[in-house]
């Protein structure tokens, strides 16, 4: 005799168990996350207002960003759908007294809001907010940081947060230097860790445009319209090396202005061919050996060293090759006996002259979140030795380098005259570069975000690398880590007349 359920329990039996629930949600999130962005109406609902951080501090401005989600969704990686709406910022010189208010142009869930006008030296309070609901920092407890402020005013509440705007660099306005690294053209996951199988990375949305390619593009318009006059690349230009890869990111760059004239790049160790894996773009492997892409692409000539010093109007720029040698990538930088020798002389020829220095691996890694291995710097003996070279130059001030993947400015005792800089990826989160503002006695550095609302999608999406503790990392511990200004004598630097856009001299 069949037994037959009764009508409630055969009901019950229908419904999906809860693990198909989940698996369901998680195939469904991309398409109702397409669908959120491709509406253009404003969220009408209550929101969550996160991940607020003060990006850009100046003398005379700030840039403050953040995220609106809907409550209590999930895109499938953990993050709040997009929730479009209107932002402000309202600010003042007391707490009490928000008076002023900056508002965007147009709704959006990925804020962005530029105050103006402020006075240098002065202490300014703000609160972020969208459809009235403030919005609350990036955490980075992890390390002991602060995303909002110069001060731990307002910490642990929904604010007001507080900032002291620095004095500007003295003297006037010479020149102005975008430094950026890690374009990684090419690369199609962001943070797939070696020996961490659980951190999956992440990937760009499907449909939507490589995000080296948007991320690389957005910060070539950002810094031209920042007033860049010239711009770094310090290596990893390429995800593998592959010659189509650095053909991209050179006609990329090309957007900038001319190479060896308006922009320099140096090699990372992602840009070095590797021989066992050479491929062509379409998958079909090399014959008789692999070409030097980055050589082919960026080399002034052939036969010259992928090493330089060029003169900008009295502003030397040396340009490093902190891989010069043959290996798997993931080894301690290196730059050979005999960059290293004509690095010396270089500056042993004029000790005064100013001059900034940029490779791809810094010289030295400090309070990283992350276990400090050997292959994130140079070879600690040819580390020493530049820093030997830099007591005895007291020209140079600032060392740019990248492949750490984060914003952490360094004074080290053996050389207090030169910041040691590491500038975050352009590839992703939080996605820009640095500016450099060189006046004839001293300068400034300012750390912008790419512009372009793909480019702040993809940072936002991008954030979730290393299983979400990414911020604590890359974004920096501190407003300094991405913005300072010292004092240095810089008078002998020209200043950059434009004489058409693209194309400056230097008078």
């Amino acid at each position: 005799m069949r037994c037959c359920l009764s009508a409630p329990l055969r009901a019950l039996s229908a419904l999906p168990s809860p693990c198909e629930v989940v698996r369901s949600g998680a195939l469904l999130a991309p398409a109702l996350l397409r669908a959120a962005r491709r509406s253009e109406h404003r969220h009408t609902g209550l929101v969550a207002a996160v991940h607020l951080e003060l990006v850009t501090l100046t003398e005379d401005r700030a840039i403050i960003t953040w995220y609106t989600g809907v409550p209590g969704t999930d895109d499938g990686l953990g993050h709040l759908l997009p929730a479009v709406t209107e932002g402000e910022v309202v600010y003042g010189t007391h707490p009490s007294r928000l008076l002023r208010t900056a508002s965007e142009d147009a709704p959006t869930a990925h804020h962005l809001v530029e105050l103006t006008d402020l006075e240098p030296g002065q202490t300014y309070y703000y609160q972020a907010r969208s459809r009235g609901v403030a919005a609350t920092p990036t955490p980075l407890h992890l390390v002991r940081g602060n995303a909002v402020g110069t001060n731990a005013f307002g910490l642990g509440s929904d604010g007001p947060y507080s900032f002291t705007t620095p004095q500007p660099p003295s003297g006037r306005h010479l020149l102005s230097i975008a430094l950026c690294n890690d374009l990684h053209l090419g690369e199609t996951t962001a943070g797939l860790i070696a020996g961490l199988p659980l951190l999956r990375g992440v990937s760009q949305e499907r449909g939507r445009a490589p995000y080296p390619e948007i991320m690389s593009r957005a910060v070539v318009e950002e810094a031209r319209r920042r007033g860049a006059d010239v711009l770094l690349a310090a290596g990893d230009i390429s995800a593998e090396g592959h010659p189509w890869q650095l053909a991209e990111a050179g006609r990329i760059l090309d957007g900038f202005g001319t190479h060896g004239r308006d922009y320099f790049v140096v090699r990372g160790n992602h840009d070095r061919a590797r021989h066992a894996d050479c491929r062509s773009r379409a998958g079909d492997a090399c014959s008789g050996g692999c070409e030097d892409g980055f050589r082919a692409r960026f080399a002034a000539a052939s036969g010259q060293p992928s090493y330089f010093a060029r003169d900008l109007g009295g502003l030397r720029i040396i340009g490093l090759d902190t891989y010069a040698k043959d290996g798997g990538g993931a080894d301690s930088g290196g730059l050979g006996a005999e960059q290293l020798a004509w690095f010396r002389a270089r500056l042993r020829e004029e000790r005064e002259q100013p001059t900034v220095v940029f490779g791809h691996h810094p010289l030295t890694v400090r309070g990283s979140v992350f276990p400090v291995t050997g292959g994130q710097r140079i070879e600690r003996r040819e580390a020493r030795a530049v820093l030997d070279a830099y007591a005895g130059a007291p020209g140079v001030f600032l060392h740019h380098a990248g492949h750490t993947h984060r914003n952490k400015r360094t004074v080290l005792p053996r050389a207090p005259h030169v910041t040691m800089q590491e500038v975050s990826a352009v590839k992703d989160y939080p996605g820009g570069f640095c500016l450099l503002r060189i006046h004839s006695g001293g300068y400034a550095l300012n750390h912008y975000k790419a512009g372009g609302a793909a480019a702040r999608e993809w940072s936002e999406r991008s954030r979730r690398v290393a299983g979400g503790l990414w911020p604590h990392h890359a974004l920096g511990r501190s407003v300094t880590d991405r913005n300072s200004v010292r004092t240095h004598d810089l008078c002998g630097v020209a200043r950059a007349v434009h004489e058409k856009p693209g194309r400056h001299l230097y008078a």
